[in-house]
């Protein structure tokens, strides 16, 4: 088939980050994004894989604009985050980088975490940050991340001041270390209100560690799902998936995810991407996309993950990401709650319930299950089978989702106007994720590192 342009929008320039034209080109059942720089030359980069296609992943929205933005359009984007006044989402969820130092040196960090980290957030500025937050529009989702945020002792204090605030949902970001040595540790989180555990989690053998973190890590990694399991906090595990190294253990880790329900509450997918620390620049056959692995998730599990229970996000931008909603049944059944329904021909849906929606999906799916006797429906009326699954979607619900984020090759500013998920800049800025770790090929930033001054 003969490539045509889908559609036109704006990306930055690998080289130099400069903003400057992009389009988005269909060959056969694949999408690419090209763009020329003026100084540098043209870069093509692979964004879509085959089925499901591209067009059936769009989900127009109607935009909401940030309800008190931080800062003032002077450059454009992505010039000018904080949000801006031309933000097209509310935030969903917030990182809280709570430190820059690291137990690990990965070979891949987004955050390029460990190399030079400036001081910690002190308590202070880190209750600066909450009231921040809720002058934003805040409380929103928070991610407790770093660097490791398991190297600070004073973590529970953290959350109880978060829940001071207002906040109720706490998702720990963590390679997991210190959780499987340290029992108290956790049950010192757990304590503060901890909601669940993100755990970085990469594959089943430790041929995939040493490979992504440097290490071997499997047998610490299994330590943080036994001690969530142990203590009752919901945990999702989380690959970074590298073409060639993990992405064929994909149906191994769901496997061992769904043995580990109901403390286990899902799997989160992360293609690599290349910003922070990375081996070398990327060629398209160092990536993986959404469609690449929503068909390798049903192929790897022999049909039990069915591809047709993958849709696209109702928060960010379609092209964003991918989920599936499942329930385990008592016979080992995995039934769908979910079902994509191939080509968009609805209005355009209101991006602020999107983010709304995301934000108590979460809230509920990834931490702990309620307790089956401690349901109403335990003590109501019996429906014979509608009653056992109805008990199941409270208690053995189970998540498999994907998050694509962008780099410099990739970056697409439409679709990082539609970020929910941001970053709290130490400067007193909310930066899309995708922006704030934006990294040039020489390793320049846009926004991590070059702040200078705490939120007063």
């Amino acid at each position: 088939m003969m490539a045509g342009i889908l559609s036109k929008t704006e990306s930055v320039c690998p080289d130099c980050l400069v903003r400057i034209p992009a389009v988005r080109v269909l060959e056969g059942e694949d999408v690419f994004l090209e763009k020329t720089c003026l100084q540098h030359g043209t870069f093509r980069t692979i964004l879509w894989r085959g089925l499901p296609a591209f067009s059936s992943w769009v989900r127009p929205k109607k935009p909401s604009f940030p309800k008190n933005p931080f800062t003032e359009i002077k450059q454009g984007c992505p010039y000018d985050c904080g949000l801006c006044p031309e933000h097209q989402q509310q935030s969903c969820c917030v990182l809280l980088e709570v430190t820059q130092r690291c137990d690990l040196h990965c070979p891949v960090c987004f955050a390029d975490a460990g190399h030079s980290p400036p001081p910690d957030l002190t308590i202070s500025e880190i209750a600066a940050w909450y009231e921040r937050l809720l002058a934003a529009g805040g409380p929103f989702n928070v991610q407790l991340s770093g660097g490791e945020p398991c190297v600070r002792d004073d973590l529970p204090e953290i959350i109880q001041l978060g829940h001071f605030y207002g906040f109720t949902f706490f998702q720990l970001n963590t390679n997991g270390l210190r959780i499987a040595h340290d029992a108290s540790y956790l049950a010192k989180l757990k304590a503060a209100g901890l909601s669940t555990v993100f755990l970085q989690f990469d594959g089943t053998n430790d041929t995939i560690y040493k490979n992504i973190r440097g290490r071997e890590l499997l047998e610490k990694k299994m330590a943080v799902i036994r001690r969530c399991v142990e203590m009752g906090i919901g945990v999702v595990l989380v690959p970074t998936l590298v073409p060639g190294v993990n992405t064929n253990d994909i149906g191994n880790i769901l496997r061992l995810a769904l043995a580990y329900m109901p403390a286990v509450r899902g799997v989160h997918f992360q293609p690599i991407s290349y910003f922070g620390r990375y081996p070398t620049d990327p060629t398209d056959e160092a990536r993986i996309t959404i469609p690449e692995i929503i068909r390798a998730i049903g192929a790897q599990t022999d049909g039990i993950f069915q591809s047709s229970a993958f849709c696209p996000p109702g928060g960010e931008n379609a092209q964003c990401s991918f989920h599936g909603n499942f329930v385990l049944m008592p016979d080992g059944a995995l039934k769908a709650l979910t079902r994509h329904k191939g080509e968009s021909c609805c209005q355009p849906s209101e991006a602020a319930q999107g983010a709304v929606r995301s934000r108590e999906f979460v809230a509920e799916h990834w931490a702990s299950p309620a307790s089956p006797t401690s349901l109403p429906v335990i003590n109501g009326p019996s429906f014979g089978e509608w009653d056992v699954f109805l008990e199941r979607t409270r208690t053995h619900t189970f998540c498999v989702s994907g998050m694509a984020f962008q780099d410099a090759w990739t970056l697409d500013l439409d679709r990082l106007r539609d970020c929910y998920i941001h970053t709290a800049s130490p400067d007193g800025r909310l930066v899309p994720f995708c922006a704030y770790n934006l990294t040039d090929r020489n390793g320049r930033s846009l926004y991590r590192k070059t702040y200078e001054t705490h939120p007063a």
